[in-house]
């Protein structure tokens, strides 16, 4: 019995260490979405863009992750997080207007929270000064894609102007890759900076939408703070 006692000990203590050491991350940047030319085949924002004028930069905007973080040895940790992302553009018809010769507008909204799970590797460890640091892992990306406003009905005779909204939305896998570094102001608080870049599209309707995939990648750069308890 005394024996078993002392090897739980033995394997309680590193745990109970580590278990101190783990984080809350917050971390509040800029998702910048990828650009023209590094769009997946059949998205609907670059096929948009035959008809339509818009700045796919547009929908680059702020973005909020929280992350857990819980160390596996010195110099390995895990995480579990989870994300916001929103935005909105506007667009018009580049070759066409109304009979009274208004824009014939729509508003492009796209929506993403990601769910990541990511694994970090702390060259110099997770104590001291800077930490710095490299992972990868993998999102799941909850997505909405919407276009509401004024459509041309190209199909009908005098091609009227009708009012709509057209939506998809999805649940999407894939890759995440990031690189960081933080620095501890006291032994509970940390902040920090990171680039982060995520690969996934999500499908849509062709019967909707002028495209069949919509992209949910880019790179997000933010800054950090974390909390170690």
């Amino acid at each position: 019995m005394r024996t078993l006692m002392i090897v739980a000990l033995l394997v309680l203590s590193p745990a109970a260490a580590y278990a101190q050491r783990q984080m809350f991350n917050v971390s509040l940047g800029y998702f910048a979405v990828n650009s023209e030319d590094a769009r997946t085949q059949g998205d609907v924002l670059v096929n948009n863009l035959d008809f339509l004028a818009f700045n796919i930069d547009d929908f680059s905007n702020a973005a909020v992750n929280a992350e857990w973080l819980v160390p596996l040895g010195e110099k390995v940790e895990v995480g579990a997080g989870l994300g916001y992302y929103r935005r909105t553009v506007p667009s018009v018809y580049a070759a066409y207007k109304s009979s009274t010769g208004a824009e014939i507008e729509q508003d492009l909204k796209l929506r993403i929270i990601p769910m990541s799970a990511v694994v970090r590797v702390l060259p110099r460890g997770g104590r001291g000064g800077i930490q710095p640091y490299l992972g990868a892992g993998v999102g799941l990306y909850r997505w909405r894609y919407s276009e509401t406003g004024d459509f041309v009905d190209f199909s009908e005779q005098g091609q009227p102007i009708f009012r709509a909204t057209y939506s998809g939305d999805g649940t999407n896998a894939g890759p995440i890759f990031l690189g960081g570094a933080r620095v501890p102001v006291t032994d509970g608080f940390l902040f920090g900076g990171e680039l982060r870049y995520q690969k996934a599209e999500g499908n849509l309707d062709e019967s909707q939408f002028f495209g069949s995939k919509i992209d949910l990648g880019g790179l997000t750069l933010q800054g950090s703070f974390a909390f170690r308890f």
